[in-house]
């Protein structure tokens, strides 16, 4: 190597770095190039997560307060007939009104859309204020109350306290949840035979 002109010593170096560009530089552009294909990937996918992140944390909080509003609206139209306590209920008003309940005598209900309304039908003994007091009550009730076929009139003998006899329709309602489905029946693991 030392008989080698001047050039010689050029060409030697350029095809050094040649083959160093060409067996070393080039592979590590390559696979840089390659890297950031990956990284411009996983962060655009990142990007995508976190656009979903968002919208899932909208439609979590949107479901929070459909959940809080279905459970006030079930308190208003519940999802099953409660009889019993709206019987004590309406009496307690009737009671606390100082009305006499005469007749209080709940009918089948009557299916509609998504609810059901369930009449009601009574008659109540008292007097005019009384009554107003009662419906006024009955207004507040948690539970939606429809009047319907409202009568009033005088009664033959009357008293300080007895003055009018009432009949009605007090219409509630119920929510009516979707049938669920039937179970789909699994096929039962046939049996080995000895």
């Amino acid at each position: 190597m030392k008989n080698l002109p001047w050039y010689g010593y050029i060409i030697l170096a350029v095809v050094i770095l040649g083959a160093a560009f060409l067996f070393y530089f080039k592979p590590q552009q390559a696979e840089l190039g390659r890297i950031k294909a990956e990284r411009q990937k996983v962060e655009t996918e990142v990007q995508g997560l976190q656009q979903k992140k968002l919208q899932l944390d909208r439609i979590e909080a949107e479901l929070a307060t459909l959940t809080q509003t279905l459970k006030e609206l079930e308190v208003i139209i519940p999802l099953r007939k409660e009889t019993d306590v709206i019987l004590r209920r309406v009496q307690q008003m009737a009671f606390d009104s100082r009305l006499d309940l005469i007749r209080f005598t709940p009918r089948g209900e009557i299916n509609r859309e998504f609810y059901s309304e369930w009449p009601i039908p009574m008659e109540i003994r008292g007097s005019y204020h009384n009554l107003a007091s009662f419906f006024d009550r009955l207004s507040k009730f948690a539970r939606i109350f429809n009047i319907d076929n409202f009568t009033i009139k005088a009664l033959g003998s009357q008293s300080d306290e007895l003055t009018i006899s009432s009949s009605f329709t007090a219409k509630t309602y119920i929510f009516m949840e979707e049938q669920a489905a039937p179970a789909e029946a699994k096929p039962q693991p046939k049996r080995r035979t000895p």
